[in-house]
Formats: C-alpha cells, sequence, structure tokens
C-alpha cells in the first residue's frame, strides 16, 4: 500500500481484503466514526497511529477472528451486548427461542386460569447456561415482572453477563455451577436453555468462527444430544406445575427431541419454526398431576 493511498480511510478499506461491511465496521470502532459517515466520505484523512490501530484490526478479521470478538459486541433484540472470548456469539435463532419464551409467558395467566391454577404474581424463570446473558437479560427487561436466575459453569461467562446486566439495567441472579445443581430445591415456571448441541465430531467446529468460540459451549457430546437430554430429564424436577421447558437446539433435532420429552412425560411437546423454516425450539410442559413424584 502506499503512503498516499494509506492517508484515506476509503483507501484502506478498498485494501483491506475483507468484506466491506465488516471492514466499515471495523473502521467506525477504530475510528470512533459512524460507519454512515465512512461511508459518505472515503477521502476522510486517517493518520498514521489510526491506520495503524485499522489494520491490525483487518490483518485479524483475514486470519478468521469474528467481527463480534473485535468488536467486543454484538446486537441481540435490538441491544448491544459486551463480548469476549469467553462466550458465544449470540445468533438471530436464538431470538426464536426468546420470542417463544415471552409469548409463553404472556399466555401462563390464562392457561393456568383455565387449569384452575393459581399464578404468581412474580413467575420464576431459569436460564442455564446463560453465557453472555442475552436470553435472561431481555427476559427480565421484557418482562419485569418475572424473576431472573441464570446460570453457568464458567466463571469468566458469568463475569460478562453480569457486566452486560448492570449496563443494560437487568435485575437477574447470576449462579455458578454444572446445569441444575446450584438450582436444588427451586422450582420454575419456565426453564429455558441453548446448551451446546454441536456433536463432537461435527467438522465445522474447527472452521469459520466456531474455531474461535468456547468448546465447551458448543460441544453437545456424541451427536451433539448429551445436554439436550439431561436438561430435558432434570428439569422435571425444577419444574412448577404446568410450568414449560424450552430449548434450542440444531437444524437435525427437533424430531427427537419430541420423542425424548414425550418419554419424559412431557405435554404439549411442540417444535417453533425459525425464519429459514427451521425447527429451532422444542419446548413441553410438565403435567400437574406428575410434577411432585418425578424422580431422575
Amino acid at each position: 500500500m502506499s503512503a498516499q493511498k494509506a492517508c484515506t480511510l476509503g483507501a484502506l478499506i478498498a485494501d483491506s481484503q475483507i468484506d466491506t461491511l465488516e471492514a466499515r465496521m471495523l473502521a467506525a470502532f477504530a475510528l470512533d466514526l459512524d460507519r454512515a459517515a465512512i461511508a459518505a466520505h472515503p477521502m476522510r484523512p486517517v493518520d498514521a497511529p489510526a491506520a495503524a490501530r485499522l489494520q491490525a484490526l483487518f490483518a485479524r478479521r483475514r486470519a478468521g477472528e469474528p467481527v463480534a470478538y473485535l468488536l467486543g459486541q454484538r446486537e441481540f433484540w435490538s441491544r448491544d451486548f459486551s463480548l469476549t472470548p469467553a462466550v458465544l456469539i449470540p445468533r438471530p435463532e436464538t431470538e426464536l427461542l426468546v420470542e417463544t419464551a415471552l409469548q409463553w409467558l404472556d399466555g401462563r395467566n390464562a392457561r393456568d386460569g383455565k387449569a384452575g391454577l393459581i399464578s404468581d404474581t412474580a413467575p420464576a424463570v431459569l436460564d442455564l447456561g446463560t453465557g453472555s446473558g442475552v436470553v435472561a437479560i431481555t427476559l427480565a427487561l421484557e418482562r419485569g415482572h418475572c424473576v431472573l436466575t441464570a446460570v453457568d459453569q464458567s466463571p469468566d461467562a458469568l463475569a460478562v453477563a453480569r457486566a452486560n446486566a448492570q449496563r443494560l439495567g437487568a435485575s437477574v441472579q447470576f449462579l455458578h455451577g454444572d446445569w441444575f445443581n446450584p438450582c436444588v430445591g427451586q422450582r420454575y415456571a419456565l426453564v429455558v436453555s441453548n446448551p451446546p448441541y454441536v456433536a463432537t465430531d461435527d467438522p465445522h467446529l474447527q472452521q469459520g468462527d466456531l474455531r474461535y468460540e468456547p468448546l465447551a459451549a458448543l460441544d453437545g457430546g456424541r451427536g451433539g444430544f448429551a445436554c439436550l437430554r439431561r436438561i430435558a430429564r432434570e428439569a422435571r424436577r425444577h419444574l412448577l406445575p404446568g410450568g414449560c421447558l424450552m430449548l434450542e437446539h440444531g437444524y437435525d433435532q427437533a424430531a427427537r427431541l419430541r420423542i425424548y420429552m414425550r418419554e419424559l412425560g412431557y405435554v404439549e411437546v411442540q417444535s417453533r419454526d425459525d425464519l429459514a423454516g427451521i425447527a429451532r425450539v422444542t419446548l413441553g410442559v410438565m403435567p400437574v398431576a406428575q410434577a411432585s413424584t418425578v424422580t431422575v
């Protein structure tokens, strides 16, 4: 790159050897500029230190590092969440989990009334494997009457989630531990989770952004079903009568998960499709008659 090229923003972006939109996002971050201004003013001069910072980001992106980690944030449900490599990068598919949870919570009073149950004014909601906290925090902010608890086995992930909750003003109790272990004796109206569901031998784990994300948050064991199975089994001890379990899963796991949840005694088992028409979230309800007698 010539010295003349290096002194304009447009030339830096043109020579970045990465996607133009990503280059503009990184430029906005590195130079503290608005993305629209970057597109509108390609001849903006860039001094040598700023150009060096930006070129370093471009080099990291060319090496494969995810843009979300380079920026340290990702938008989810129209809010910006801070990220580090200790947590998964939120995917659009996970917004379906939030949407389905919100719909279920909104309809809970009506369903309980028909069943002759008295609804709590503050339903307890548990998010397992919270990571950056996007699900628990979004539910807490969207439905402030709920009592949110979030669990993760990674202290580093919990630090990210706590910081996000504090910055966004969400009231969430964060617990450290393995799935339901920190929740002994507790029961919830709703349990949600986006657990690891990629098979251990899936080649995608060694490709693209996944190479940089925490393996423990991706690897779901042989066939990718281990965590889904464990959560579905153990959730029965932690759901209130008529409580709901809601799981995000892989593109080809819905049918198997529905069968397993029915075998465990869940009712009203169903799956919801994402915008691509792929079943991504499966839910089931704990029958009133069984909720107090479950053994694992």
